[in-house]
């Protein structure tokens, strides 16, 4: 669990089902924001609804669980009228002699302001709360593992269905019907569901929608373009996520294909080479460009849009989908113990997107590849 800061006291008010940082510190899934107090010696406390307070002294971390509803009756009698969030939590502090605490910088103005308003002082972190969230401790690791096995069951499920397609007339098909980007991600997260993961915005981009790095995708597949097969699923149980991306063809590549598969890979390559304890993000982006343009793959924008290698090459990943690091032109040092992914792409109108994806334990000496789905272009 996170480590004990001894100046500060950090309180959290959020959804642990959509709040990594209350998530982290808790392990306690819950729908419905509840408050959460580290004081400063660590001692963790959790103030929970009726609905949860039973299920909070059961199974959560916590060396308190106070009840939302007496904290509530105390602040009603006091104002004399239904109390907002913020006098609810002002009354816990008050009854923990807490005056002043920190919280995330994204922490509900309304809120915030309640609580000066009953004295209590507020301070806005300037970065995060839980800097360790950075490094992975070994259960977070085997959690993004087993996250990406499930997400790697459903991207052989996608791939397994092009397998059994077949080419007609120019078109993707199969059972005398054009198979369409609908149906692979249907196929890759019914089985990523079956596995306990939650998949959300699959990307299954085909062709032109591969130009638009962010694209879902939708309609017919064509023969000879390319696919951008994107999963990054989370899991159900643990909160943690997985991301990896492939992109295939159905029969044989169109002219220039096989150019940017090629590019992209060795990029690819060249950047897993060059991740370890140490290694600016900077130098392995600016290398990855630098072996676009070499191959004549120029960034920037193209008849009005943005086209080349226009994205970071990585972001580090964990109960967020984006966490830092980023890989990308900036002053980040990648350390042991970090978990990005490593995905360059290229994209150009005419032809579609590219995109490679693994996710990575950066090491000492190098990395740790979490991902062991193959990498290849053609799917006969």
């Amino acid at each position: 669990m996170p480590r004990p800061v001894t100046s500060r006291h950090i309180l959290l008010y959020a959804a642990s089902e959509a709040d990594a940082d209350v998530l982290y510190a808790t392990g306690f899934f819950a729908p419905d924001p509840f408050v959460f107090i580290r004081t400063a010696s660590g001692r963790r406390i959790y103030v929970m609804s009726d609905l949860e307070i039973d299920r909070a002294r059961a199974t959560s971390n916590a060396h308190r669980v106070l009840s939302m509803s007496h904290y509530t009756t105390l602040a009603k009698k006091r104002l004399r009228r239904t109390p907002a969030a913020g006098d609810i939590i002002a009354e816990v502090l008050g009854d923990l002699r807490i005056r002043r605490v920190e919280v995330p910088a994204g922490f509900a103005c309304g809120v915030a302001d309640r609580l000066r308003s009953r004295g209590i002082t507020v301070h806005a972190a300037e970065g995060s709360l839980f800097p360790e969230r950075v490094h992975k401790r070994a259960d977070e690791v085997a959690n993004i593992v087993r996250a990406m096995r499930a997400t790697e069951a459903g991207m052989q499920c996608a791939i397994d269905l092009l397998r059994r397609a077949r080419v007609r007339g120019g078109w993707v098909t199969l059972d005398g019907r054009r198979l369409t980007a609908e149906d692979v991600r249907r196929a890759a997260n019914l089985e990523i569901f079956a596995r306990g993961c939650m998949p959300a915005h699959t990307i299954v981009a085909p062709g032109k929608h591969g130009c638009d790095p962010h694209d879902t995708g939708s309609g017919p597949i064509r023969a000879g373009e390319p696919i951008i097969i994107d999963i990054f699923p989370r899991s159900e149980k643990t909160g943690y996520f997985a991301d990896i991306t492939r992109t295939v063809v159905k029969g044989t590549p169109r002219p220039g294909v096989r150019a940017m598969y090629d590019a992209v890979l060795a990029g690819q390559r060249g950047a897993l080479r060059a991740i370890r304890h140490g290694a600016r993000a900077s130098d392995i982006h600016g290398a990855i460009l630098a072996l676009f343009e070499k191959r004549g793959f120029k960034t920037g924008k193209i008849d009005g849009r943005m086209q080349g290698f226009f994205h970071g090459t990585g972001h580090g990943l964990g109960l967020e989908i984006h966490e830092a690091p980023r890989i990308a032109m900036n002053d980040a040092r990648l350390e042991a113990g970090m978990v990005v992914t490593v995905e360059p792409g290229l994209y150009y109108a005419g032809i579609g997107g590219v995109r490679i994806e693994d996710t990575v334990l950066v090491t000492r000496t190098g990395i740790r590849n979490l991902t062991h789905f193959p990498k290849f272009l053609e799917i006969p």
